[in-house]
């Protein structure tokens, strides 16, 4: 299995990116991953950046790679919010927000931020805010739709945050654990 090609962005190590915009894969639960390797070959999942990188891979190619970036650890970084702003992200990620129908991100991702691997639902422990606040607003605008098998779920979940909102729940999963 050849990974130079994936290291030049997403880093040797699986988890040090290049660039913030680029999702850290190791540590990421091995459904996922293969699940989205495939739609991006297919299409269905369009990152330009990715265009013909995974052409001519087999399927077996696309599950060796998933596994080999879930085996690595992940990493973890700092939230670099203030004392309110954390606090604020807290309450929303364990206990969603009632008044505006926003479920607990930890019901899906867990507690800590692993996901939950028989399901399909990803990491989100660990990954860069400029990442995680990408991903959030493109589900809340409808750009991203990954998530049709899962009923709409994070454009669901994602439609009523707000900019602030997103950026305190990046900047906290950025050390969840």
């Amino acid at each position: 299995m050849q990974t130079a090609p994936c290291a030049a962005c997403h880093g040797q190590d699986g988890a040090t990116g290049l660039d913030g915009t680029y999702p850290a894969l190791a540590g990421q639960n091995e459904r996922y991953l293969l699940r989205h390797l495939k739609m991006i070959q297919s299409g269905a999942r369009n990152i330009p950046l990715m265009a013909g990188q995974l052409n001519g891979k087999t399927e077996q190619d696309l599950a060796d790679l998933a596994a080999y970036y879930a085996s690595l650890p992940g990493k973890l970084g700092q939230a670099q919010g203030d004392d309110a702003s954390i606090a604020r992200a807290t309450a929303l990620y364990r206990g969603g927000n009632l008044e505006k129908k926003v479920p607990a991100c930890s019901a899906c991702h867990s507690p800590t931020g692993g996901g939950n691997a028989p399901a399909g639902f990803p990491r989100v422990s660990g990954q860069s805010v400029e990442y995680t606040v990408a991903q959030l607003t493109a589900y809340r605008e409808g750009v991203r739709k990954t998530d049709d098998d899962y009923g709409g779920m994070m454009r669901g979940a994602a439609a009523a945050l707000n900019d602030t909102e997103i950026k305190a729940l990046a900047d906290y999963l950025l050390g969840v654990h």
